[in-house]
């Protein structure tokens, strides 16, 4: 029997379920809502279409199925409009349920498709990368990217369900499986020491026998953050604390052009910035630092910019972030391994120093 975990949002509350694999749960709810006379359809991507045909005929049958292409430009809005059109063509009514299998590209355009469509449909996340899985998947954001910056288009949708089965991760390719432990590193800087001293001692890898266990812990960490703000409306900590290396990281992705970076790549050297970040505020502490760069390198992930990107473009960038208020952007600075708060007021020269700090020009 799967175990489940329960995200409390009133009349939004859904259930994430785990297990090795969940075929056979995913296969009845696609029977029970056709059972019940709602149409059901599948995005997901050419990599896991080719990868795991078979999981997907288990799940879904004959269900129509669309496959975008892998990376972050599919996020786009001529993606949407693709999923749109996809939808459409296979007469989705207000009744249909859209199933996101794919890692966070397919759940964050799907979610938004979803969102958009008949102003609004149901939509199940099957997550399957580790980023997705700890991360993406969970909480209700969905949207694409713009030229002008990463999520600058979207809508707050909690899914119905999230079916988290992590036998899927046995075709992930190792660079994406990194990608998603920058994230779960993440966790553990904002939230639960233990978990990074964890990592730290043993790097997270997708034959550690823990691996679902912190799979888990990073989502009822998330959960948890969520159904206190979900919106993240907090003045200062809340949901935003879930943007640790996020601000830095996605002017990286933004500056570099969307697709050079995976996500979490660029997030990792947005962890090491952030972090330079926090000592030059006069909170984290050198041994902090130095063990952020150390479980990074461990777990294959870049600590600085493979190439020099211009400090102008990264700037540019952060001042279209979503985070910004008043004009100014907002990071998230780690107080010290486990704890991390929200910073306004950040100068655009710190800012910059930081940049240099992980390799920008």
């Amino acid at each position: 029997m799967a175990e489940a975990l329960t995200v409390n949002l009133a009349e939004r509350s859904y259930t994430i379920h785990f297990g090795d694999q969940l075929m056979a749960e995913v296969a009845t709810r696609v029977g029970q809502l056709t059972a019940a006379g709602r149409k059901t359809a599948v995005l997901t991507d050419t990599n896991f279409a080719r990868a795991q045909a078979g999981a997907l005929r288990a799940m879904f049958g004959d269900a129509p199925a669309l496959a975008v292409e892998p990376g972050e430009g599919s996020k786009s809005l001529a993606g949407l409009g693709r999923v749109l059109d996809f939808l459409a063509e296979n007469k989705l009514d207000r009744g249909g349920v859209l199933f996101a299998v794919g890692g966070g590209v397919i759940g964050d355009l799907g979610g938004f498709a979803a969102a958009s469509w008949l102003r609004g449909i149901d939509f199940v996340q099957v997550p399957t990368t580790l980023l997705a899985m700890v991360d993406s998947s969970v909480g209700g954001k969905t949207g694409i990217n713009l030229p002008a910056g990463k999520n600058l288009a979207g809508a707050f949708h909690q899914p119905r369900a999230v079916y988290i089965a992590t036998g899927l991760l046995a075709t992930l390719p190792s660079r994406e499986f990194a990608a998603g432990a920058a994230e779960v590193i993440k966790y553990g800087m904002l939230g639960d020491a233990l978990l990074f001293d964890e990592l730290e001692r043993a790097p997270l890898s997708v034959t550690s026998a823990n691996l679902a266990a912190v799979i888990r812990r990073c989502c009822a960490l998330k959960a948890r953050i969520v159904e206190a703000d979900e919106r993240e409306t907090a003045k200062d900590g809340g949901r935003a604390l879930l943007n640790l290396g996020h601000t830095f990281g996605h002017a990286i992705e933004n500056a570099a052009g969307y697709g050079d970076y995976l996500h979490g790549e660029a997030v990792a050297i947005g962890l090491c910035a952030a972090v330079k970040l926090a000592r030059e505020l006069g909170f984290a502490s050198a041994q902090d630092e130095a063990r952020t760069a150390a479980v990074l390198t461990a777990h294959g992930l870049p600590t600085r910019l493979r190439a020099a990107l211009p400090v102008s473009a990264l700037m540019t960038a952060v001042a279209r972030d979503k985070k910004v208020r008043a004009g100014l952007p907002r990071f998230v600075v780690v107080k010290k391994i486990g704890e991390a708060a929200t910073q306004d007021g950040v100068t655009a020269e710190l800012a910059e120093a930081c940049f240099r700090a992980v390799g920008a020009v």
